[in-house]
């Protein structure tokens, strides 16, 4: 049975009994929080140069992890699906890359939105990585995770929240940002003898979509860099301190010199707010989803802000907070096709996974890679609208994506859904999403 608690993830008891007798050595495992479910042990495959071929879609150039291990995911599909299905190497592999490749960083705080399950943050828990909540509901989750953790390990960057949540974020020893002029005029006993970030806004905003777009004077977030002035005499008022700067461009950033130029438009003010001791250049820094994609050149990234830092008389630390780029590629989704349609000209494959699973598509007119995963390596012979099974004429994960004659109860899988995926879904028409399994 499925039950949620009351944090929302799901919980998976019990194992298949077809699998009860089989020896550990026989095994694969998955594991859903802390129970294993074991099942045969797949083969390693063997990709010869004219699987390259096959026609699902057109597939990255790089070997994905889901395709050494197809056979498991198929079978645990078959399990049960909808399914996110984590491979945990991948994100110590993206921190790892992270930190070998941008050097000039000294701390790294994960988004925590972008996928905040338990099994997650104890794995970056033990990478020494932070976390960057945006909730008190964040904020909450995170330190009932890690008990006596020190509050220097959270960065806490709230927008047009109520003053408790700035008041728990304190209590907590969070590192905390404003990013309006608000709390400080209208709350400044909230600020009396703290020290505080500010979030600026860049000016501009940057990203895969407008609603992941964070600056510019349309955008809801940060303080206008004209109000510098305003706000450090209000924070002088408040008796508060100004110790961190921040700025935030986007998501999905594929561009190496963003956060170079951030920390170069934040150092401009740091006339207005002397003790400043550290920049946060935001997250934003994108992962490859299309094959055209050119990937983010981390080593570049790292070449441009070390060259800020270099130049700059300010000898301040230097913080990122990344989240798509820790737990994206870790990620995908499996479901199983339900029925089959053409009308009058148009093919459509539904699968048992909607928005309610994966709502970026719908949300951002975002591009996933999917894929026939029981049959990767026949030819293309439909072009077809992937869709789920949401009342919603929104309800589709693929546009016009080329696949091998697909039948009822084959396997699909969309690719790079470890971020924003689990975490932004939902129960809408009474559908249970995805549940989560950790491929170890």
């Amino acid at each position: 049975p499925l039950l949620r608690p009351p944090w929302g993830m799901f919980w998976l008891h019990g194992a298949s009994s077809a699998t009860k007798h089989r020896s550990q050595e026989e095994h694969g495992r998955w594991r859903v929080h802390d129970v294993e479910l074991r099942f045969s042990k797949p083969q390693p495959l063997v990709w010869e140069d004219n699987a390259a071929k096959a026609a699902t879609e057109s597939k990255p150039q790089e070997v994905s992890w889901w395709r050494t291990r197809r056979a498991e995911l198929v079978e645990l599909a078959t399990q049960q699906s909808p399914v996110f299905a984590y491979n945990v190497q991948s994100f110590r592999d993206a921190i790892h890359a992270l930190r070998k490749e941008v050097t000039a960083v000294d701390r790294v705080f994960y988004a925590i939105k972008a996928n905040p399950h338990p099994d997650i943050l104890r794995l970056f828990f033990e990478e020494n990585v932070g976390f960057e909540c945006v909730s008190i509901g964040e904020l909450q989750h995170v330190l009932g995770l890690f008990p006596g953790m020190p509050g220097s390990r959270i960065l806490f960057t709230p927008n047009f929240v109520a003053r408790h949540e700035y008041e728990a974020a304190f209590r907590a020893g969070a590192n905390v940002t404003v990013d309006n002029v608000h709390p400080l005029r209208h709350w400044p006993d909230t600020f009396k003898g703290r020290e505080v970030f500010l979030r600026i806004d860049p000016g501009r905003g940057e990203g895969h979509h407008k609603h992941v777009r964070t600056g510019g004077k349309s955008s809801k977030f940060g303080i206008s860099q004209t109000d510098a002035a305003l706000v450090a005499e209000l924070v002088k008022q408040a008796g508060a301190t100004v110790v961190g700067l921040h700025a935030h461009l986007g998501s999905g950033n594929l561009t190496p010199e963003l956060w170079g130029e951030t920390a170069a438009q934040l150092s401009s003010l740091f006339s207005h707010f002397p003790h400043v001791r550290a920049l946060d250049l935001g997250g934003g820094l994108g992962v490859k989803y299309r094959e055209d994609d050119s990937p983010l050149d981390l080593s570049e990234v790292n070449n441009l802000i070390s060259s800020w830092r270099s130049s700059s008389p300010h000898k301040v630390e230097l913080w990122l907070e990344p989240g798509r780029f820790l737990v994206a590629r870790a990620g995908v989704l499996l479901a199983k096709v339900t029925q089959l349609k053409t009308k009058e000209g148009t093919t459509f494959v539904g699968i048992d996974a909607g928005f309610n699973s994966l709502v970026r598509p719908t949300m951002y007119d975002s591009y996933h890679h999917i894929v026939n995963l029981s049959r990767l390596d026949e030819p293309a012979a439909i072009t077809a609208e992937v869709v789920g099974p949401i009342c919603e004429s929104g309800d589709v994960l693929g546009h016009n994506r080329k696949l091998p004659a697909t039948q009822e109860g084959d396997v699909v899988l969309v690719d790079t859904a470890g971020a924003y995926g689990r975490s932004m879904s939902s129960n809408y028409n009474m559908r249970l999403p995805a549940i989560e399994v950790f491929l170890s």
